[in-house]
């Protein structure tokens, strides 16, 4: 049918080393484009994770060798990339970026993190304070970004922490999005609290798709992530969810009769 979506999302727990990562990304690549997925959603800083405290030594720059193996991932296998993030190194600056890439391996839009995490909470069991701020290693993003992937798919980008902040999404919506995509690396304990009521709220809200693929285990020994990557439709449904406890990949479809179908039974303003 000509308003699908033939998509697929990979759960990871990746790691500082590149290669590590990129050998598991690629294995997953392959099984969901076997079933039949083509376009493929990678979580938050899916080819190298750092400590938290420092970045991480593997930046992705316009042309380097880090660019060219993530560009390599879909011309390789000839799917689209849609929204996992690198750490990103841009005039000096570095982004959280995600990046969309088309099946010839060309970057066809980008989006750099808004709103960057910032968190603290008393460990009482380990009597320590976790402080968590990515602004100590990012610089915040300034553009909303929608895209389109044919006619009937418009798709608005978003990172992580940008999943609390409502505004962010009803900004893409307006500007026509109709599938959110969100690479996130929540932590186990925000993620607990807040995750799946806040991918089901953004859905609801929105009346739209949303995917967020997540990173899953123990990262390094400051990092441990929260998985449970999901797939929700546009009245707020649960489509996928990967689970907590390992990696893995999943094939989904999505009907764009099912975002025309909500819109018209809960009229929104907009």
């Amino acid at each position: 049918m000509p308003d699908e979506f033939h998509g697929a999302i990979i759960q990871l727990c990746s790691v500082l080393d590149y290669e590590k990562n990129l050998t598991k990304i690629k294995e997953f690549i392959r099984e969901a484009k076997e079933n039949g997925a083509e376009n493929i959603f990678l979580p938050e800083v899916f080819y190298s994770m750092s400590d938290g405290k420092k970045p991480t030594p593997y930046l992705l720059s316009p042309g380097n060798e880090h660019e060219e193996n993530v560009l390599n991932l879909a011309m390789e296998n000839k799917v689209n990339l849609i929204g996992g993030s690198c750490a990103t190194d841009i005039g000096g600056k570095i982004f959280n970026r995600a990046y969309v890439i088309n099946k010839n391996g060309e970057i066809v839009n980008t989006y750099d993190k808004k709103h960057l995490f910032k968190c603290c909470f008393e460990n009482k069991k380990e009597k320590k304070v976790i402080n968590i701020d990515e602004g100590r290693i990012y610089s915040k993003g300034l553009e909303s970004e929608v895209f389109s992937i044919d006619d009937d798919w418009r798709i608005g980008l978003s990172i992580c922490f940008d999943l609390r902040f409502s505004n962010h999404f009803c900004q893409l919506t307006k500007m026509g999005a109709n599938l959110l995509c969100c690479p996130s690396a929540f932590t186990k304990k925000t993620g607990a609290l807040h995750w799946h009521i806040l991918n089901k709220a953004r859905a609801i809200e929105s009346q739209s798709y949303v995917v967020s693929a997540a990173q899953v285990g123990k990262n390094s020994s400051n990092v441990n992530t929260f998985g449970h990557s999901l797939v929700v439709d546009p009245m707020g449904k649960v489509l996928v969810d990967l689970g907590g406890e390992k990696e893995g990949v999943a094939n989904f479809t999505l009907k764009k009769s099912a975002i025309i179908e909500a819109r018209s039974q809960i009229m929104m303003d907009r």
